[in-house]
């Protein structure tokens, strides 16, 4: 269906009308997008992006890793998707010429009070069917030789990527096909009516016979636009890095992991090569005082009273306020940083370190206080919103693309 316009009185600017809309110019939306080129070509689809380009957000501003799917829960929409999203992305990377490398990785365990947690990840990664395997201090040794670990378990099937390329290239293949990409695109306000979805935007009124929430940061608060009440809120938690200097980057050769903390769902700090030759260290896992807050002075008074006034994020932080504290230490000092990378690459020194750009972690919080730890999605007859899609979505985004397609699998007539 090609789409069609007609004069509106807002800004003076024109309503067009598409099968499918589409919020969201990260990886899960263009991933989406892609996907419904190839199951229903004939759609005529719009992706709107609020920034100047695609990715610009936590696609963009991420650690690059291409992730096994060891860490999650066996059965878990994370854990089954992270498997068949990893195959379906390097697939992907293959035939468009993007860059990725299949590195591997080590998750290290520095002492005995780490080694049983190791031992149930290494379960855990074969209960996913996730190649992975055992190895002793001799071989981590010849692995990551500035490594220090008692045990840690090698997993070949992690690797590094440029998402961005992904989503350019994706941006690039749906627009040749005819779909729609709006940029500076902004969704002010949500109406619903029986047989249409009606977008109001910085760019004019856009209408659309469905309509796809893949706003991360923000899916919450679209969602609630359209009419929803989800029952969970979105949380921002900023990540931040260190880059090595490039005098210091043969302390890493390819990704290093602590033994996560199995009480909070973030991995810890750990070294990663990029693609591009960098070595990123971090990252740390601090409240956002804004949902774009990418730095400790970026405030955002409205968004920050939300987040303090909700009872989930209250009961979040009552229950982690030591982890919270150490967290926010390690975010204002270099040195208490620098302990936390030398917990596993003991001779890295400050002056091997030096900060880089961060990023904002969209985390779905219960009113309860707990972390969603799975992807989240709340559905009506015309629209679906992805509400938490955290890590590993930008590694299984091409099969959360088809999960969202199959619920309009009946629908895209």
């Amino acid at each position: 269906m090609i789409p069609y316009f007609a004069e509106s009185s807002f800004l003076f600017l024109r309503t067009f009308m598409y099968d499918v809309a589409i919020i969201g110019g990260g990886i899960v939306g263009l991933a989406t997008a892609f996907r419904l080129m190839e199951r229903a070509p004939n759609l005529s689809v719009a992706v709107l992006e609020k920034e100047a380009r695609v990715a610009f957000h936590q696609t963009g501003r991420n650690s690059g890793v291409i992730h096994s799917g060891i860490y999650y829960a066996p059965g878990s929409m994370k854990a089954e998707n992270c498997r068949e999203g990893k195959r379906a992305l390097v697939a992907f990377c293959e035939r468009e010429g993007v860059a990725y490398d299949m590195c591997g990785k080590v998750i290290v365990a520095v002492n005995e009070d780490e080694r049983q947690r190791l031992h149930a990840i290494y379960e855990r990664g074969k209960k996913n069917r996730v190649a992975c395997e055992l190895i002793g201090p001799e071989r981590l040794k010849e692995m990551e030789p500035h490594t220090v670990g008692v045990e840690a378990i090698y997993v070949p099937e992690a690797g590094i990527v440029d998402y961005v390329g992904v989503c350019k290239r994706l941006a690039e293949l749906i627009q040749d096909h005819g779909y729609e990409l709006l940029l500076r695109t902004e969704v002010l306000d949500i109406n619903s009516q029986p047989d249409r979805i009606v977008l109001t935007t910085t760019a004019g009124e856009i209408q659309a016979r469905y309509l796809i929430n893949c706003g991360g940061l923000y899916a919450d608060r679209i969602a609630q636009m359209s009419g929803q009440a989800p029952t969970v809120q979105v949380v921002p938690f900023r990540g931040e890095y260190f880059d090595l200097t490039p005098s210091a980057r043969t302390l890493c050769r390819n990704l290093i992991y602590p033994v996560p903390d199995p009480a909070f769902p973030f991995l810890g700090v750990h070294f990663t090569r990029m693609i591009d030759g960098r070595v990123e260290c971090g990252p740390s896992a601090v409240l956002a005082f804004a949902r774009e807050g990418y730095t400790f002075g970026t405030v955002d008074r409205k968004e920050l009273l939300e987040i303090l006034r909700f009872p989930g994020f209250r009961r979040l932080a009552t229950r982690h306020w030591r982890k919270g504290m150490l967290e926010i230490r390690q975010s204002l000092s270099k040195k208490f940083y620098l302990n936390a990378l030398q917990h596993l690459i003991p001779e890295i020194t400050l002056e091997d370190i030096v900060p880089t750009e961060a990023g904002v972690r969209a985390q779905a919080v219960t009113r309860k206080g707990e972390l969603v730890q799975d992807f989240l999605f709340d559905e009506t007859e015309r629209m679906v919103h992805v509400i938490n899609a955290a890590s590993p979505a930008a590694t299984a985004a091409l099969n959360v693309g088809n999960l969202i397609v199959e619920r309009f699998a009946t629908r895209l007539n």
